[in-house]
């Protein structure tokens, strides 16, 4: 992950000199993908989402202090990288919205869905409804999550005859400030470089400052601040799962790489056991003194294993197996629907 010192990129807001109207816009209008309406961006919009008015009405009451720092659940990552691989062909870049929760200075980023959009010269469309569904949906599984900004993808410097990619394009700030109207505080733009020209996918976050003068906007300047990659336990044990899986040329084999994590696990689960009893039993017989943090540490370990009678835990593994092979085949489903509206796109838009 790249954390380059901090460093400010100048991005000059078209929509002052742009001279195509909403209403010439709306003759002509650019790709939305099934989006209707898109939301032209030629001037800065001023609406709030539902989220974003019911977050703010519990906030009011102190002031955010700046964002000083980001930290990205690598599921965010993940959710991009998918987004770019799946983009039409010929677009330059992808968008979407960014969802966490901010806690002072902090902002903690933990999902992400793709929001379609199209840009032709100095005009942007969005997906507006697109958004608000996705958005709604997302608050329903997750109600404590909240829009904290948005990310694109690094796009193509058409004047480099190098090839070179930059992460803030001119259109940049009129897409900041339609999230800047969607979220309470600031939103943080994360901007992820999937040019591989150095090896790495890059993340770099900004925050915005308006420039203005004689109380007119006439540019935004992106500030960088400090990013960090955050996982929890969870999404650790799947990383090094992926991991483990691409250094064998076949991937992953089901059956047997599930059955020998499972044993290894059990193996350290047992040899931690027998380090504990072990040093009980040397407590007991007077062999070392007793450490009363130690014990502490023990007895709440034990204290919070729930005490279940063998029947009882035989059902509830059954159902949670149940569980899990439905939802294995409902991605699949899912998965393959996708895949069929892929290959149907294509075929229609040829």
């Amino acid at each position: 992950i790249n954390t380059a010192p901090i460093s400010s990129l100048v991005s000059l807001l078209h929509h002052q000199t742009t001279t195509t109207t909403m209403a010439a816009a709306l003759d002509n209008p650019p790709t939305t993908y099934g989006c209707s309406p898109a939301l032209i961006l030629n001037t800065p919009s001023v609406t709030r989402s539902a989220a974003a008015i019911a977050s703010s009405a519990a906030g009011d009451a102190a002031e955010a202090l700046p964002v000083s720092s980001v930290n990205v659940h690598p599921l965010v990552l993940l959710s991009v990288l998918d987004h770019h691989t799946r983009r039409q062909e010929g677009a330059g870049r992808v968008i979407g919205t960014l969802l966490g929760k901010r806690d002072g200075d902090r902002v903690e980023i933990t999902n992400a869905f793709a929001v379609p959009h199209a840009e032709r010269g100095d005009e942007v469309a969005i997906g507006k409804d697109f958004n608000r569904q996705m958005l709604a949906l997302h608050l329903r599984a997750n109600p404590r999550e909240t829009v904290v900004g948005w990310y694109a993808t690094a796009l193509p410097d058409e004047s480099d005859p190098n090839g070179e990619f930059k992460c803030i394009a001119d259109t940049s700030s009129l897409i900041h400030e339609f999230y800047a109207g969607e979220c309470d505080d600031d939103p943080i733009h994360l901007v992820v470089d999937t040019s591989l020209q150095t090896d790495a996918v890059a993340l770099r976050a900004y925050k915005s400052t308006p420039v203005c003068v004689k109380g007119e906007p006439l540019a935004n300047v992106f500030h960088e601040i400090r990013l960090a990659l955050k996982s929890s336990e969870s999404e650790r044990i799947c990383i090094d799962r992926m991991i483990g899986s691409s250094s064998t040329p076949e991937g992953a084999s089901a059956t047997q790489d599930e059955s020998l994590a499972l044993r290894i696990s059990m193996e350290k689960l047992l040899e931690m056991l027998e380090t504990c009893s072990a040093y009980v039993d040397k407590v007991v017989d007077g062999t070392i003194s007793a450490d009363d943090e130690v014990g502490r540490d023990i007895s709440e370990t034990l204290n919070s294993v729930p005490r279940i009678r063998p029947e009882v835990f035989d059902k509830m593994f059954n159902d949670s197996l149940q569980d899990l092979l439905m939802v294995t085949y409902l991605s699949n489903i899912t998965k393959t629907q996708l895949t069929i509206a892929e290959k149907l796109n294509e075929t229609l838009g040829k």
